[in-house]
């Protein structure tokens, strides 16, 4: 009986590693657990003073990111997939800076949980990209991904997806590519178009409609703007985009590629 009483007190005692992150990026692949990484060489303490999850200052244990992206160019694309099916799509030269916006990868140690993100939810853990002095680099809310499982390093958007694509006969510059741009950095992590894309999270934004469809004159653009002043319910997840992150102009191109893709419909497979 008393073994079994000090057996249970090492149980209750001893902290729980049971998160692991997948990295794969080829002949560099490997699985990190929560202890390796919390005694990694470079972890540190990082103050965010505007976290994009908690909406207030936080401070985390945290590894730069670019060291554990072994054998990544600033040329490769990058995936971060979280555990409820949020694929954010990211070029790698902003993960592999070393000043000016710097990405972290925040490890959640279960012996200091991190709180929960609202009433009935989980924390941001186990794994958390963030981001400091992240106006130096642009980053969006969609660069934030937390409860992060897995990072890929992938074939470009474009070459997996064609059915993203704009016209063919458009010039490299015309505005309308550079709303598909916008698209990959700020929409598809989780949301489709056309069915394409790894995202799990939110609906297609071409099938069965485009949203410049049903929404009337810049009802859309308030939308993006503010999803809970256009349409409020408790379990909206979508982020608003301020015009610090997508300024004015950007809005006006991401809505001109949606526009433009509502006239390139393509059927989904069956």
């Amino acid at each position: 009986m008393k073994a079994l009483i000090v057996f249970g007190a090492l149980l209750l005692s001893t902290p729980l590693y049971a998160a692991q992150l997948v990295l794969e990026l080829g002949a560099s692949s490997r699985t990190w657990q929560t202890e390796e990484l919390l005694k990694h060489p470079d972890v540190q303490t990082v103050q965010i003073t505007d976290d994009v999850s908690y909406k207030k200052p936080m401070s985390y244990r945290a590894v730069p990111l670019t060291t554990l992206l072994t054998g990544v160019q600033a040329d490769d694309h990058l995936q971060a997939v979280a555990l409820d099916g949020f694929a954010a799509e990211m070029p790698a030269a902003p993960l592999l800076n070393k000043s000016g916006a710097r990405a972290w990868l925040a490890i959640e140690d279960p012996a200091k949980p991190w709180p929960p993100l609202g009433e009935g939810k989980h924390s941001a853990g186990p794994f958390y990209l963030v981001w400091t002095d992240p106006q130096a680099g642009h980053i969006s809310p969609e660069q934030w991904p937390y409860a992060v499982a897995t990072i890929k390093r992938l074939s470009a958007v474009a070459d997996r997806f064609p059915a993203l694509l704009p016209a063919p006969n458009l010039a490299k510059d015309d505005p309308i590519n550079k709303g598909f741009e916008l698209f990959q950095k700020n929409c598809l992590a989780c949301h489709r178009l056309n069915g394409a894309g790894d995202a799990q999270f939110g609906p297609d934004l071409n099938i069965p409609f485009n949203p410049t469809e049903y929404f009337s004159g810049d009802f859309l653009k308030r939308y993006i703007r503010d999803p809970q002043g256009l349409r409020h319910w408790p379990q909206g997840k979508m982020p608003g985009f301020s015009a610090a992150v997508l300024p004015d102009s950007e809005l006006d191109l991401l809505v001109g590629y949606l526009k433009h893709m509502a006239g390139r419909k393509q059927p989904l497979a069956p």
